[in-house]
């Protein structure tokens, strides 16, 4: 897998946000064992309240795969959700039996505290953390004062 190309291509996306003052904005892209993209998304594409795992994962529903793909999101997956509080992206990444996550830097404690690594490595996900893209993640969300 080329991680950091994957990572790339979430972070162009998260660059097509809609800007909100009560959420970050983010990329995602689901990638499967081959190196083929098999879904990606980025927050508030399709609704005001969809995350950009959640988007991906909406639109990969039904096809296989996903227990040998892997999630590239420009921030870790959330663990709390105020729009949503039974459908955070932790959450349905587990579900969806996804075993690799790849993220560029950790939600700082701006809306609320996040354990969404912290949740994936217990469901037996590996969590791999890109730190070098983190800058890149981040000017997606200037509009966030960060």
């Amino acid at each position: 897998m080329d991680d950091h190309r994957w990572m790339r291509r979430a972070i162009d996306l998260a660059g097509r946000c809609p800007s909100s003052t009560s959420a970050f904005s983010v990329g995602a892209v689901i990638v499967d064992a081959t190196g083929n993209e098999l879904a990606s998304g980025w927050s508030r594409d399709s609704d005001p309240q969809v995350h950009a795992e959640e988007s991906a994962l909406l639109r990969v529903a039904g096809r296989t795969g996903l227990r040998t793909a892997t999630m590239y999101s420009t921030l870790e997956p959330c663990s709390k959700r105020a729009s949503r509080p039974h459908a955070t992206c932790a959450g349905l990444i587990i579900a969806a039996g996804i075993p690799r996550v790849v993220i560029a830097w950790r939600e700082p404690d701006l809306f609320v505290t996040c354990e969404g690594v912290a949740l994936l490595i217990a469901a037996g996900i590996e969590v791999i953390e890109l730190s070098e893209h983190a800058a890149a993640a981040r000017a997606a969300n200037t509009h966030l004062n960060l």
